[in-house]
């Protein structure tokens, strides 16, 4: 039976208290102090006998109460921290000031590769097999940036939060150990909580819908997939959804544009560097995308911008799965599936030695061509509508609609930045009109309505003509709306002197 007694502190009465137990020869197992509670443990002692203790009990100067307990608070602690520590699927270590495990969880127990009771008691030094590590660890009380180290063959990203005593010495510390895949399985989580599967591919043209049924098959193979299209169609959603109709949904997704950073970045990005590897390294190492996605689906953008030195690393990874970090030795391994996408023809670049003939056959196993907006103008009226009430959403305003004119100019708008460009084009005309009523002229499309006729070009004696009479018909529509030069300036992205120049060039009135 467990036994909680309250009581007025006073000194002695402790001692009291247990010598009355004493003088009962009860078996006491476990006792706490937690004054103003002494907590027991007595196993012989039953429901028939307590009240007897009870009435002696109450007879100690400053007891109030005495009562059953189910669990002593110590154990209920302990059985506590057992279960989460047990629950975490991280490594968690304890040390103490010395650096030697005291506690360790199951994680951590599989980690090194030794059983629980030959880790309880193993140093820092033989843990990691860094002796640096661990004394520095030790020298600046457990106080170190996040810092890689080995256990048992691999690596992981120590945390440590120093433990204080109450004079504030330094007794010692929580470890944990965070494998890279674990760290990218959370780092996507965040990135991509929003992104969608196939039902945030919008459409009902029989180009998306053929283009949806392929996709879904081959979201299912475990293969690379390159995905074509023109920019803006939509290349990376369609990556997202063939990711979450995969067998990998639950792991990582990671992106990386190739377009996006220098070949250096590009590749410490992609394959993580090594200790030390350059200037400003971090201390312990960084890893790549390939390990946050160890067991997920990494995405490849402009997979044709990439150096002709990446693609040799890439296809080596292709090939056995097997990659190094800048800067260092150690062959790593990582299971990623690869879904790389392009504008441009990679076949051309082939022909001309801008890249590898070798790589495009590992990356073209499954391929998707992801159609432009002008061959499925039956999306474009219901992609409008959809990015309108979304814009509308997004910054607070009532719901808008579009008249039949701006139905129409969208419809005769060519196009060229496809889906991502007719969002912008929306959110911009929802952005800058309050009107309940959407009008052709809010879209300020610089293409639709004022381009010429081509068929009124047939006598252009050169290109430079015709390339004037555009200029000029785009310059007279814009500047109703945008009555200075240096308000189309502006809309045109261009230099106020520029723009002056041309007006007086073609005769339209302006005023800076």
């Amino acid at each position: 039976m467990r036994i909680s007694v309250f009581f007025t502190d006073r000194v002695g009465i402790a001692q009291e208290i247990l010598a009355i137990l004493a003088r009962r020869v009860l078996d006491v197992s476990a006792v706490e102090v937690d004054p103003p509670h002494i907590f027991f443990e007595a196993p012989a002692l039953t429901a028939d006998g307590l009240p007897a203790l009870r009435e002696e009990l109450q007879h100690v100067t400053g007891v109030q109460s005495v009562a059953e307990l189910e669990m002593l608070p110590g154990a209920r602690r302990r059985l506590y921290l057992d279960a989460l520590l047990a629950s975490q699927a991280d490594p968690v270590l304890a040390v103490d000031a010395r650096g030697v495990v005291v506690v360790a969880n199951a994680a951590a127990v599989a980690a090194s590769g030794v059983a629980e009771p030959q880790l309880i008691g193993t140093s820092l030094k033989e843990l990691t097999g860094d002796p640096q590590l661990a004394s520095a660890l030790i020298d600046k009380a457990y106080r170190l940036p996040a810092t890689e180290v080995q256990i048992g063959g691999e690596s992981y990203l120590l945390e440590t939060v120093a433990l204080h005593e109450t004079s504030g010495t330094v007794a010692g510390a929580v470890l944990t150990l965070h494998a890279p895949h674990r760290i990218g399985e959370r780092l996507s989580a965040l990135q991509n909580y929003s992104a969608g599967g196939f039902e945030a591919i919008l459409g009902h043209s029989p180009a998306i819908q053929q283009l949806k049924l392929r996709a879904v098959r081959m979201a299912q193979v475990d293969a690379p997939l390159l995905i074509r299209g023109e920019t803006g169609t939509g290349k990376e959603l369609v990556a997202h959804a063939c990711h979450a109709g995969s067998r990998r949904k639950d792991q990582p997704f990671f992106a990386l544009n190739c377009a996006a950073l220098p070949e250096s970045l590009a590749e410490s990005e992609l394959f993580g560097y090594a200790p030390g590897a350059f200037t400003g390294a971090l201390r312990g190492g960084r890893p790549g995308l390939l390990e946050l996605t160890d067991g997920g689906t990494l995405f490849l953008d402009e997979i044709g911008e990439m150096s002709a030195y990446l693609q040799a690393k890439l296809l080596r990874f292709l090939n056995d799965g097997s990659f190094r970090r800048v800067g260092g030795d150690r062959e790593l391994k990582a299971n990623v599936r690869i879904i790389s996408a392009t504008h441009r023809s990679l076949e051309e670049m082939v022909s001309t030695g801008d890249f590898r003939q070798d790589l495009l056959f590992r990356l073209d196993v499954l391929q998707l061509n992801l159609p432009p907006l002008r061959e499925r103008t039956q999306d474009i009226l219901p992609l409008a509508q959809v990015f309108v009430d979304r814009a509308c959403a997004q910054i607070g305003r009532p719901r808008a609609r579009l008249s039949k004119s701006a139905s129409a100019a969208l419809l005769e708008n060519p196009w060229p930045g496809n889906v991502r460009q007719l969002q912008n084009v929306v959110f911009r005309a929802v952005t800058m009109t309050e009107a309940p009523v959407i009008e052709a002229q809010d879209l300020e499309l610089a293409v639709a309505g004022s381009a010429p006729d081509i068929d009124s070009l047939d006598d252009v004696a050169s290109l430079d003509e015709a390339v004037a009479e555009f200029e000029r018909a785009l310059l007279t529509r814009l500047f109703k709306h945008y009555p200075s030069s240096r308000k189309l300036a502006e809309r045109l992205q261009t230099s106020h002197s520029a723009i002056a120049a041309r007006l007086r060039k073609y005769g339209i009135p302006s005023r800076s």
